[in-house]
Formats: C-alpha cells, structure tokens, sequence
C-alpha cells in the first residue's frame, strides 16, 4: 500500500484579500503560490475561498453565512519573542486570551484570523 504524505492544512476564506493580509501582512507568512481562490504559504497552510470550495466539494456554495472557523480548529505558530509579537498583533485582532503560561510552562496567546479560526502563537518550548 503506498503510504500517504501529508502536504498542508487548507482553511475556508470568505475573502481571500483579507486572509492574504492577515496571514502575510500581519503574521508575517510568506506566499509559496497564489491561484487566485487558492493560497500556499510556505509554512504548510493553505488558504482556500470558502464559496469556491464549497462549489467544487458540494456543488454549490453554503447558504448559512456562519463564519468558516467554529472553534474546532487551532493554528499554531511560535516565535522567540513573544511580548514582541504580542504587541504588535494584539491590537489589530479578536484576542480570546493575553500572554499566558501554560501548565506545561509555555506561554501563549491566543486570537481568532478574521474568518474566526482560532490562532494560537507560543515561545518555542
């Protein structure tokens, strides 16, 4: 049986300017390809217009208007400076929590991406 390889993590957008922004401008993400509807940061994360997901998965896009993040997934970033990092994103985003330590002993802070997902960015452990 040929094993499979994962490639990325793909998440719905429901304005792929925003997310491209968000990701890039503000998290500092670099863009690997960019196929209008789809996006390849280097990181492993893709971004992916929701409606045009939707359409090639369903045939249609969804109908609901519930946002795309629901509180069931979490991207994790890291970074050496975290009182840095939290300084300059903390301001521009819906922030569930400031720096805190962890019971593992590592601090985090966590926020939702303007489609809800929730983002979380730790010091390296």
């Amino acid at each position: 049986m040929a094993r499979l390889k994962f490639i990325n993590a793909l998440v719905f957008v429901a304005d792929m300017e925003r997310a491209i922004g968000f990701y890039r401008d503000l998290l500092d993400q670099k863009i690997a390809q960019h196929h209008g509807d789809f996006v390849q940061l280097e990181n492993g994360l893709a971004l992916h217009l929701g409606r045009a997901l939707e359409t090639t998965m369903f045939g249609a896009p969804s109908a609901d208007g519930e946002p795309y993040g629901r509180g069931n997934l979490v991207l994790y970033f890291e970074v050496e400076d975290i009182a840095a990092a939290f300084a300059r994103i903390a301001p521009a985003v819906g922030l569930i929590h400031p720096v805190q330590t962890q019971a593992w002993g590592q601090k985090v802070f966590r926020f939702y991406d303007p489609d809800g997902h929730i983002v979380e960015v730790g010091d390296p452990l």
